[in-house]
């Protein structure tokens, strides 16, 4: 219906249901705006109540990165599933004060406890499991957008690959059940430091996996979430708000999308499925060209492409050219080696990984380059790991250069960060 209609250049609203209407589940007032999602072609699929309670109901749960898209969905599914403690772990305070704000007033039979920390310190992460007796652990805390990451590689790999480390050693020292790492498809074969770090990060999980049998660990990988921080739905929006034009780096480039809700509703599922060092994939789908989706949102706002074709149309669509570490399609797998498990979208791949040994090497190895602020060995040390790491030429740190007064105010800095 939507396709048919697109092109009559009216706005795009949808009604519920007589059915919803009937049995109360929603009014006949609520006519909303057609949002992108509602267009995906994704066929709902309901969430097991069994894997959604193994490692949340009656727990004590901690979300690091708890004021992140991914990270304050993720306290929003597992708090209906009444855990007796959620522990909210954020190094942004204004975002701390918000979730916890939000989550207090429509939940109070569950103990919500907001951290201001860094998932560097392994000190304060020990005294935050242990004070509140944590059994399971989501690691969502990550710098994930890939520009900045690419212009800020020492601090990006510092907190995606280190803050890992203490996380997850922190779990393990204090018999946590069960960390997950909420993982990216832009880790697959990664052509940015971001993809790189994340990477590395599935690695250690599985590197540390063969050292200890008392915390199960795990990674669920997926792609592109509508409406994160980083998603260029809400950056198209404000752009057809503002007239266009609306801006796309290239004409080919595809994303594989899930919504947040149902990405967070997965990942915990398939946490309850861990048998220590799974890598579990998540079934997003066919992969969406970015320029067609901004096509849409055109048409779905009531107005036109303006281009060749229609000069008097409403809004330009302009190519920009791919940005540094930025690939033209996104993977999910790394291997052929997949197979199902009891959840229909969630898969577990079976990858390459590293022993315990080279493990604890390779962390060695990018922290030193990281205390000496040194970006090229950093991209030398993750691109010589199984990583499949193919870095880009001319990306570089802002900080990496030749003036040794920066260099050495960097390195003094890195210094005094609490670790």
């Amino acid at each position: 219906m939507v396709e048919k209609v697109g092109n009559l250049k009216v706005k795009i609203q949808t009604v519920p249901t007589l059915e919803d209407v009937i049995f109360g589940s929603t009014q006949i007032s609520d006519i909303r705006d057609v949002e992108i999602e509602d267009l995906l072609g994704r066929d709902p699929v309901p969430p097991r109540k069994d894997l959604l309670d193994k490692c949340v109901l009656n727990k004590a749960v901690m979300v690091t990165g708890a004021g992140g898209s991914i990270g304050s969905e993720l306290c929003r599914q597992i708090l209906p599933e009444k855990p007796h403690t959620l522990v909210l772990f954020e190094q942004n305070e204004f975002s701390l004060y918000d979730l916890e704000r939000q989550l207090s007033q429509q939940f109070n039979s569950t103990r919500i406890v907001p951290i201001l920390g860094s998932t560097l310190n392994r000190h304060q992460i020990n005294e935050t499991i242990r004070t509140f007796k944590v059994n399971t652990i989501y690691h969502a805390a990550a710098y994930k957008h890939v520009p900045i990451v690419e212009q800020n590689i020492i601090e990006g790999v510092r907190n995606n690959v280190l803050g890992t480390w203490e996380c997850a050693n922190a779990a393990i020292e204090n018999k946590v059940k069960h960390f997950v790492l909420v993982s990216t498809d832009k880790a697959v074969r990664p052509t940015n430091a971001m993809g790189a770090s994340k990477r590395i990060a599935e690695l250690i999980l599985q590197g540390l996996s063969q050292n200890q049998d008392t915390t199960l660990l795990s990674m669920v990988r997926f792609g592109n979430v509508l409406g994160s921080s980083g998603s260029v739905v809400p950056l198209f929006k404000k752009q057809i708000q503002d007239s266009g034009p609306i801006t796309v780096t290239h004409k080919k480039i595809t994303r594989f999308f899930m919504t947040i809700p149902e990405a967070a509703q997965l990942v915990i599922q398939a946490s309850a499925m861990s048998q220590g060092g799974d890598v579990f994939v998540l079934d997003m789908g066919e992969p969406v060209s970015i320029w067609e989706l901004a096509e849409r949102m055109v048409k779905l706002s009531g107005l036109t492409i303006k281009d060749d074709s229609n000069p008097d149309g409403d809004i330009e669509i302009h190519q920009t050219g791919l940005r540094p570490g930025e690939k033209l399609y996104e993977e999910l797998l790394i291997g052929d080696e997949v197979r199902g498990t009891d959840h229909p979208l969630i898969m577990r791949a079976n990858e390459k990984s590293l022993g315990w040994i080279e493990t604890k090497q390779l962390i060695q190895n990018i922290s030193d380059a990281c205390s000496r602020y040194d970006a090229v060995a950093i991209k030398s040390i993750m691109s010589s790991a199984p990583t499949d790491y193919t870095p880009e030429r001319g990306s570089h740190d802002l900080l990496r250069t030749s003036n040794t007064n920066v260099l050495t105010l960097g390195a003094t800095n890195s210094r005094n960060k609490t670790h």
